[in-house]
């Protein structure tokens, strides 16, 4: 029960107990909590002492326990209005917003957007604007305060539309190692542009209802094209897509993610992650080779933990009354996997081969499948969420839930309005033993920690949890090609109601035609966005040591994976 390498429970022990807590007490604090009766305390406890599942760590940080922290690993802005001070939504209202978020461990994202280009007019000032980037250096010194207060640095994403009049200075902004060092950043790419690019046609910059100029779509995507190759910033996500996909989409219009993307959100909304530990569920028969998967366990724990996530909504310390209201009134959850590149290499086949990507389809139709069905039986006890009326069944990811579970929606509703999400697990996957971390490959079969024991401080050696219980070495990042990684991330897709956090590592030789086509490509595939990480780019990394409070997510120097508490 627990973790059993020294350097796993030492950082379990360190992130997410409270003094003095053992995991067993850690694991019953959770489930006593989050339990609907004895026999859910049961059997919620069982999977998680097993860590079949893995809360996210602000769950695991807060539920129960005299922290004050929030469950939720992020949240996004109020839309931030036009104006400085004045009214509500205003610049400096939602930096106060952002510092309560930030104080409680909550990561926050924005959309600048909304804010008038630089140079232009403000009319009661008779002044000029200084533009949306100058403006985001208010919420970068925020995010310094918060840890300079005593808790860990807050996280953040800026979000800026790619036909903004200061979309060049934006791409530009992080082309260092010193500014903005709080935020990952993404342009917002509409299927307009996509069209014009394709189509190698002019593009307009317009804000308010005024076109500032017209470029060259090719020219602005070479721009951006040309900082994520060495800067592995900003990322790209297909607003539109997002959009079109969600299910909420006859009551909110979404403009922005979390901090690290695979949770797009509308102003105030919150982002609740989990992830199924894959590898967990791997098992070899007695009598019979090669390595089997559970399905019969996979789809009998997933609504135990949905009824138990869905009761993390209620008792949650919220940083705002307005978050508390959009959580209540929508009730979602970004329900994941890890493990999947040992789980899918010891079962099926190398990471990113057809029989591999197999593999994860199934996993990913099975849990989409026996979420919403979890959902549905809970709304029949509980009622559906407050917001959800017949127009959610107009979805277009609604329509590719099998028909079935189609009309049990239509007749009971549905307690949830989101479920599936695919998150980095980076810190939860390395206190379950090392697994591989979310849909990621393996990074590296070994590395060293230290680790204090009861002798003192000594060096250990953290194997990859495939490797060590299966003794199967599959593919590592630098092994795999952007084309199975591209694989990965779209099945993927096609799955998850939310949005998915992946980086596809680009090898540096890799031509220069083919890289800029990797995010056309996923476009096509229908990705709701793309990251990508160049061996011997620039990027330095925002890194940040572990604490026992607050949250955060930064872009790792070795992987230039995006990493979430």
């Amino acid at each position: 029960m627990g973790p059993e390498l020294p350097f796993s429970e030492q950082m379990h022990k360190e992130k997410y107990r409270g003094e003095g807590e053992g995991f067993r007490e850690a694991m019953n604090r959770m489930a006593s909590t989050l339990s609907d009766d004895e026999q859910h305390f049961r059997d919620f406890r069982e999977i998680i002492s097993d860590m079949r599942f893995l809360p996210g760590g602000r769950i695991q940080a807060a539920v129960g326990s005299t922290r004050n922290v929030t469950p939720f690993n992020c949240y996004v802005s109020a839309t931030i209005q036009d104006s400085f001070v004045d009214g509500h939504g205003s610049i400096m209202e939602c930096a106060t917003e952002a510092a309560a978020t930030m104080r409680l461990g909550g990561g926050i994202g924005y959309d600048f957007s909304t804010l008038r280009p630089r140079g232009a007019t403000i009319k009661k000032l008779q002044s000029s604007s200084s533009g949306a980037v100058s403006f985001m250096q208010i919420f970068d010194a925020v995010c310094r305060c918060v840890a300079s207060s005593g808790h860990r640095r807050g996280a953040q994403m800026g979000i800026l539309r790619i036909d903004h009049p200061d979309i060049e200075e934006f791409i530009r902004a992080k082309q260092n190692s010193d500014n903005l060092t709080g935020f990952n950043i993404s342009v917002a790419v509409t299927d307009d542009f996509m069209a014009c690019l394709i189509n190698n046609e002019p593009f307009k910059l317009k804000w308010g209802g005024h076109i500032y100029r017209t470029v060259k779509a090719s020219d602005l995507w070479e721009l951006l094209m040309r900082s994520t190759w060495d800067w592995a910033e900003p990322g790209v996500i297909f607003i539109d897509r997002i959009n079109e996909m969600n299910n909420l989409k006859y009551c909110e219009t979404i403009a922005a993610t979390n901090p690290c993307g695979e949770q797009p959100l509308p102003p105030y909304g919150a982002c609740l992650l989990g992830s199924f530990n894959l590898a967990k569920y791997v098992y070899k028969a007695e009598g019979e080779q090669g390595w089997k998967f559970d399905w019969t366990k996979f789809y009998k724990d997933i609504p135990i933990v949905i009824n138990a996530m869905d009761n993390v909504i209620d008792v949650a310390t919220y940083p705002l009354p307005q978050q508390k209201q959009e959580a209540l009134s929508k009730r979602r959850m970004g329900i994941g996997i890890t493990g999947l590149a040992n789980a899918g290499e010891a079962i099926a086949d190398f990471y990113g081969t057809d029989k591999f990507l197999a593999f994860e389809l199934e996993v990913l139709q099975t849990l989409r499948n026996f979420s919403y069905k979890a959902s549905v039986n809970r709304a029949k006890r509980k009622g559906a969420f407050p917001m959800y009326n017949e127009n959610f069944l107009k979805s277009d990811y609604v329509k590719t839930l099998p028909y079935k579970l189609i009309l049990e929606i239509k007749e009971h509703g549905i307690r949830n309005s989101h479920l599936i999400s695919i998150a980095p697990t980076g810190t939860i996957s390395l206190c379950a033993d090392n697994v591989s971390s979310g849909i990621e490959p393996v990074f590296s079969y070994e590395f060293e920690r230290g680790v204090f024991t009861e002798g003192g401080f000594v060096n250990e050696t953290v194997v990859d949890y495939g490797k060590r219980v299966f003794r199967v070495e599959g593919k590592r990042s630098k092994d795999v090609s952007v084309s199975e990684h591209l694989g990965v991330l779209a099945t993927a897709s096609k799955f998850v109601d939310s949005a998915v956090s992946k980086t596809l590592n680009v090898p540096i030789d890799t031509s220069w035609d083919a890289f800029k086509d990797i995010y056309v490509q996923a476009w096509m595939m229908g990705c709701k966005g793309c990251t990508t990480f160049t061996t011997g780019g620039k990027r330095e990394g925002i890194f940040v040591e572990p604490d026992e409070e607050g949250s955060a997510c930064y872009i790792d120097n070795e992987t230039g994976r995006h990493e979430c508490d």
